[in-house]
């Protein structure tokens, strides 16, 4: 059997920037099994699989060990592959999902995704998470992520947890996000996923789903700018819109080609 496979970097227009995810189109659903090896072969954060369905494509997640729920740097390069690669002349691709239908609006090679807000709650933190971090949040809350906030960028920039320590909890599928007002943004993040193969995601779109709605209310204002400041950057042009979130950038291709199975 022969697959397509593209390697995007999305969040980013450059090579090497944002955060890589590998897409593969299918013409029908590979078993499960097979899907999980493919993305533990690939052994990038997320690969995402879709199929065209009715009116759109059904699309899943899967890191190199288990399936996710939600993933939005995936989902921003299913749809640069769609319009880039498949050549579809759209500017709304639907894909269905265990998270609901996600539209991804497209514009000037600008792609925008609709996903759900989830408004973090403030909670108390487990000690080991607290453990793991030097430096005290001024504020903790929780969705699926937990949410530690700081006192502004220098502070993330610099932060290095203790993984040994984090590895002793099991969040899957989610993680920790450390944020802080930017310099020059609305707000920058770091995203961390204890016992992952990958201990921090360079950009993640998911995490942004309780990042723009405690942003939005702490700095009153719907439209947003943000950096998630990994190594590889990522930027993000966010607006919280009722119930959702619009979470926008751009992606490039690093690599394509065939799976052999």
């Amino acid at each position: 059997m022969q697959i397509s496979i593209y390697q995007i970097d999305a969040f980013t227009n450059e090579t090497f920037g944002g955060n890589p995810a590998a897409v593969c189109p299918l013409d029908a659903w590979l078993p499960d099994e097979m899907m999980q090896k493919i993305a533990a072969e690939n052994c990038v954060a997320e690969t995402a699989f879709f199929v065209a369905e009715e009116d759109g494509y059904r699309i899943r997640w899967f890191t190199p060990r288990i399936e996710m729920d939600l993933c939005g740097h995936a989902t921003l390069a299913s749809a640069y592959v769609i319009v880039n690669h498949l050549n579809r002349d759209v500017s709304t691709i639907k894909f269905y999902s265990h998270s609901g239908i996600l539209n991804v609006y497209v514009s000037n090679q600008l792609f925008t995704l609709d996903f759900p807000s989830r408004k973090a709650k403030i909670c108390e933190a487990p000690q080991i998470i607290l453990d793991a971090f030097k430096e005290k949040p001024i504020q903790v809350l929780k969705s699926r992520d937990f949410l530690l906030v700081y006192e502004n960028e220098s502070v993330i920039k610099n932060i290095s947890p203790n993984q040994t320590l984090l590895d002793e909890i099991n969040l899957d599928p989610g993680g920790i996000i450390v944020t802080a007002p930017g310099d020059s943004v609305d707000f920058v993040s770091r995203f961390f996923t204890p016992q992952a193969d990958q201990f921090e995601d360079p950009v993640t779109g998911s995490a942004h789903c309780s990042l723009i709605p405690y942003w939005s209310e702490r700095l009153t204002k719907s439209n947003l700018t943000a950096l998630q400041i990994s190594k590889r950057t990522g930027q993000l042009i966010c607006e919280q819109k009722d119930h959702r979130v619009l979470i926008a950038g751009q992606a490039v291709t690093y690599m394509k080609g065939f799976i052999l199975v």
